[in-house]
């Protein structure tokens, strides 16, 4: 890829311009807002200017809603040769752009997993999207040229691109990133009216769990009543989970009256999905998940060895934080360390070759 075209000069549309200018791409910059353009192109993201012949790609980095005119207008002008967005809503701008596009088979839906709580031009980065997954949502119509342009540019970005239907995008989607944003909206909304020591006992916890409703009000008004329908779905389910715990901690706060072990039950099941759930989450920038088998050691039962061993684990670049104590024998301690399943021989042998002995098969737990 030689040239883009980006419409929309905000945090995500100016990193895409920032990684492509990175690798020798020549991008010309729009926006409705001028001085966001020129502040993407002082940046060093491309020239705030038309482009004097079609270009190979226009990404468009406009919200969910105006995916379609802004595409019609686009290929009205041939902007470009092949045509992708940003947004993090793909079905409803899909069945727009195939009603009413002209030239819907040049343009494939995107969505990079990746952001900021800041927004605009001067947040932008040209590394944001580095081991980040990128949704590409090619529907009925489009080309295999538009996919390959779209699958260039997540590569060309440092994302791992990931090809799959639009609505299962939104419905992905709208559990693991609109309703939680919607969550720490809620949750940052009601700090206005806490206590007057929340700002001197405001923790980390609160931080990490309202940080990402400092975004854009707008956009993201746009984003959550363009994936509505997904979302009605998980907030109705969690209506559901924070009725139960609501009726828990009355019990536990009556001090004694109604099934107060019951109320314990309640909260213990809950925190302990909560764990489940997170488990099958990859760690942050690893991409997408790959599969991972379980190398079991035995580790003696004297001081300082499991330490060494978190060594001998951290110097092979797996993550200590992930190892686990499966079990305490009288030999010691049978501990799990979690490997791609393609490199567990050699790692098996590379421990083994520094002394450490791996459980026998028969000690070993399902799974």
């Amino acid at each position: 890829m030689r040239t883009m075209a980006v419409i929309g000069t905000g945090l995500i549309g100016t990193s895409v311009a920032l990684a492509a200018t990175a690798q020798g791409v020549s991008v010309y910059l729009s926006d409705r807002n001028r001085a966001a353009a020129r502040i993407a192109a002082a940046l060093g993201a491309g020239r705030a200017e038309d482009p004097p012949v079609p270009v190979d790609l226009a990404v468009l980095a406009v919200p969910p809603s105006r995916i379609a005119e802004v595409l019609i207008e686009a290929q009205a002008r041939g902007l470009a040769r092949a045509y992708t967005d940003v947004a993090s809503v793909k079905a409803g701008p899909e069945r727009a752009v195939l009603a009413r596009a002209p030239e819907p088979s040049r343009y494939v839906g995107g969505h990079p997993l990746a952001g900021r709580e800041r927004s605009g031009p001067l947040a932008a980065r040209a590394e944001l999207f580095r081991g980040r997954p990128w949704a590409l949502t090619p529907h009925r119509l489009t080309s295999r040229a538009a996919l390959d342009r779209g699958l260039e540019l997540a590569e060309l970005c440092g994302a791992a691109p990931v090809v799959m239907r639009g609505r299962e995008h939104d419905e992905v989607v709208a559990l693991t990133s609109h309703v939680p944003h919607l969550l720490a909206s809620v949750m940052a909304a009601r700090l206005r009216d806490g206590p007057a020591g929340v700002p001197l006992l405001a923790g980390q916890g609160l931080r990490d769990v309202t940080r990402i409703a400092a975004g854009d009000p707008l956009l993201w008004s746009d984003i959550l009543r363009s994936n509505a329908a997904a979302m009605a779905g998980v907030v109705k389910e969690l209506r559901a989970d924070l009725a139960q715990v609501a009726a828990a901690l009355d019990v536990l706060a009556e001090d004694g009256d109604g099934d107060y072990g019951q109320g314990v039950r309640t909260l213990e099941d809950l925190l302990a999905r909560g764990v489940a759930g997170l488990a099958g989450l990859p760690r942050p920038g690893a991409g997408p998940p790959v599969a991972e088998a379980g190398l079991r050691i035995l580790v003696p039962d004297r001081p300082g060895e499991l330490a060494r061993l978190l060594g001998a684990v951290a110097a092979l670049g797996i993550a200590v934080d992930d190892v686990a104590v499966e079990a305490a024998e009288e030999s010691g301690l049978r501990v799990r360390v979690p490997v791609p399943t393609a490199d567990a021989e050699r790692i098996g042998a590379k421990l083994g070759a520094d002394g450490w002995n791996r459980a026998p098969a028969e000690s070993m737990p399902a799974g």
